[in-house]
C-alpha cells in the first residue's frame, strides 16, 4: 500500500464516509505514533514453516498437473491500473476492489465540496489510480491482448499468485489468497473446456480428496433464459442473486431479485428453472422442452451436451460431472461453459471454478481472441486438507542434522563440518552460539530435525564425531565420510 508521511496528514480531514477501500479514515498524527498490534490485518494470516511446507506441497502437485497438460508458468504485477481492473466484475466486484493510493498531493485539485459522501464515486479516479489485482484472469487477458502477436495462438498459462478482495472475512474467505489458474487463450474448441474436468480429477486424487462435484451450467443458457423473461437487459441482476444460493439461500435469493426489480412470475419461473431435476440428459432434455424457441439457450444447451460427450469418453478417478442450472457465476464476462467444484462431505463451498470468456480482450482493444480458464482455490483446498489430515507427515523434516555448538574456539571447524555436510546435499542446520548441551537437544526436537553431530576436542583430534538419532536415542561415532553415507540414506 502506497505509504502516507505524517508530514502530509491534514490535522482535522477526516474521510470515514468515502466510499470504497482506498481510503476509510486519515488519522491524526499521534494515532501512528502508537504501538502497532500484532494481529494480522482481517482475513489475512501468517504460515509458518511448517505451513509453508504444506502450501508448497499443494502448489508443487497443482503445477506438476499444469505442466504435463501443456501449460507454461506467467507471473503478473500485484497492482494494475486502475482501469484495468474496473468494469470487468461487475458493480460488486468493483467494490470489492483494493484501491491504492495516488502518491503525493493527490487532494491539491480537489475542492471542499468535493470530499463529501455523494462525491465519492467522482473523485476515485482523483485519489486512486493503480489497485490490486481482484483475480488472475484479467491481467491474463491485458497480457494476451498486448502479447497475443509474439505468443502465438492458442496460449496456455498457469499462474499461482496471491490476490486481494475487500469481502467481508469467514470461514474458508481471506481478503488475501492465493489462486492457481490455468487458462487457454485463442480458441473456442469446447475440448479445452473439457480438460479442465481432466485436471481436476488429477489433481484432486493425488491429494487424495475426497469425491469432488464438478457443477457444469453455460452463460447462453442464462442468456436465454433471462430473454424469456423479457429481462435480457438484466440478465446481470438475475445471475448475481442466483450467484448467491450457497449463501443465502432461495429465499434470499427472492429477496434480491425482488429488489433488482423481478416481478412474482419472474422469480417463480427462476425458482422452477434452478430446481430442475434428474440427471445430466434428463435435465437437458427438460430444460430443452422449456427453452426450444430461443437460439442463444439451444446453443448453449448444445455446448454442454458436447461438453458431457467428451467427459465420458474419458475414465474419471476422482470426479463426477453434474448439470446445474442453479450455478451463475456472477462475473460479468463469462459467455459459454462455467463451472465451480465442491467436495463431498466437505462443508467448504467450491474449491474450484472457472469458465469460458470469449469477449474478454475486447476491452482492451484486442478482439477475437477466446479464452477458458479454472482456478483452484489454494486457501480453501489448503483448509480442507488440514481437516481431513491429508498432508504427508513429513513435509515438516527439511533439515536432516544439527551440528552442536559445544565450545566457540571450534567455530571455524564446526563451520566446515557443517559446509562439507552441504555440499554432498545434506540439509544441515549449524547452531551458530556455544549453549548448553540440553538446550541444544531441545531446539533440535522443537525443529523436528532427526539426527544431531557432536564435535568437541575428542571427536576432531580422532576425527571422529557422534552422530545421535533422536527418535531412537541411538549414537555412535562415525567418520565425515560415514555420516555422509548414514544421512544420503
Amino acid at each position: 500500500m502506497t505509504h502516507i508521511r505524517n508530514a502530509q496528514i491534514p490535522l482535522k480531514l477526516h474521510f470515514t464516509q468515502l466510499e470504497g477501500n482506498y481510503c476509510k479514515a486519515f488519522y491524526f498524527r499521534r494515532n501512528f505514533l502508537k504501538m502497532s498490534s500484532t494481529n494480522t490485518a482481517k482475513g489475512t494470516r501468517d504460515f509458518s514453516r511448517n505451513e509453508l511446507a504444506k502450501r508448497n506441497y499443494l502448489f508443487d502437485v497443482i503445477k506438476d498437473s499444469f505442466t504435463r497438460f501443456g501449460f507454461a508458468p506467467l507471473e503478473t504485477p500485484a497492482m494494475e491500473n486502475i482501469e484495468t481492473l474496473t468494469g470487468k466484475y461487475g458493480d460488486e466486484g468493483d467494490q470489492l476492489l483494493f484501491r491504492i493510493l495516488r502518491s503525493g498531493d493527490f487532494l491539491k485539485d480537489l475542492e471542499p465540496e468535493d470530499l463529501s459522501h455523494e462525491q465519492a464515486k467522482k473523485i476515485r479516479s482523483a485519489i486512486a489510480d493503480k489497485g490490486l489485482r481482484y483475480d488472475l484472469t484479467i491481467p491474463f487477458a491485458r497480457f494476451i491482448a498486448k502479447n497475443h502477436a509474439q505468443l502465438g495462438l492458442p496460449y496456455k498459462r498457469f499462474q499461482i499468485q496471491p490476490v486481494w478482495r475487500a469481502d467481508r472475512p469467514a470461514r474458508g474467505r481471506y481478503r488475501e489468497f492465493y489462486q492457481c489458474d490455468a487458462d487457454v487463450a485463442g480458441t473456442t474448441s469446447l475440448l479445452s473446456d473439457t480438460e479442465f474436468i481432466l485436471i481436476v480429477d488429477d489433481v484432486f486424487n493425488r491429494l487424495k480428496l475426497p469425491t469432488s462435484v464438478y457443477k457444469l451450467n453455460n452463460r447462453k443458457v442464462l442468456a436465454g433464459f433471462a430473454q424469456t423473461l423479457q429481462r435480457a437487459d438484466a440478465m446481470t441482476d438475475m445471475t448475481v442473486a442466483i450467484d448467491k444460493l450457497d449463501k443465502i439461500g432461495m429465499e434470499g435469493v427472492e429477496k434480491e431479485l425482488a429488489a433488482r426489480g423481478f416481478n412474482n412470475e419472474d422469480i417463480d419461473k427462476i425458482k422452477n428453472f434452478t430446481a430442475i431435476e434428474g440427471n445430466n440428459n434428463e435435465r437437458l432434455d427438460q430444460l430443452q422442452n422449456l427453452l426450444a424457441g430461443n437460439e442463444m439457450a439451444v446453443k448453449g444447451i448444445a455446448e454442454l451436451r458436447e461438453v458431457l460427450g467428451y467427459v465420458n469418453a474419458c475414465t474419471l478417478q476422482n470426479t463426477r460431472v453434474e448439470v446445474d442450472f442453479s450455478l451463475a457465476r456472477g462475473l460479468n464476462y463469462y459467455t459459454g461453459t462455467i463451472y465451480e467444484v465442491q467436495l463431498d462431505g466437505v462443508n467448504m463451498g467450491s474449491v474450484a471454478s472457472g469458465g469460458r470468456y470469449d469477449n474478454l480482450t475486447e476491452s482492451f482493444g484486442v478482439k477475437d481472441v477466446p479464452g477458458v480458464g479454472l482456478s483452484f482455490g489454494a486457501e480453501r483446498l489448503y483448509d480442507v486438507m488440514e481437516q481431513l489430515d491429508l498432508f504427508p507427515a513429513t513435509l515438516g523434516n527439511n533439515c536432516q542434522v544439527l551440528v552442536l555448538n559445544l565450545d566457540e574456539k571450534h567455530n571455524a571447524a564446526y563451520l566446515n563440518l557443517s559446509n562439507q555436510l552441504r555440499n554432498s546435499g545434506i540439509a544441515t542446520e549449524l547452531y551458530v552460539q556455544k549453549a548448553k548441551l540440553g538446550k541444544q537437544m531441545k531446539f533440535a526436537e522443537k525443529r523436528e530435525i532427526p539426527y544431531v553431530l557432536i564435535a568437541g576436542e575428542t571427536e576432531f583430534a580422532a576425527q571422529q564425531y557422534q552422530l545421535k538419532n533422536l527418535e531412537t536415542g541411538e549414537q555412535n561415532g562415525y567418520s565425515l565420510s560415514q555420516i555422509i553415507e548414514i544421512l544420503n540414506k
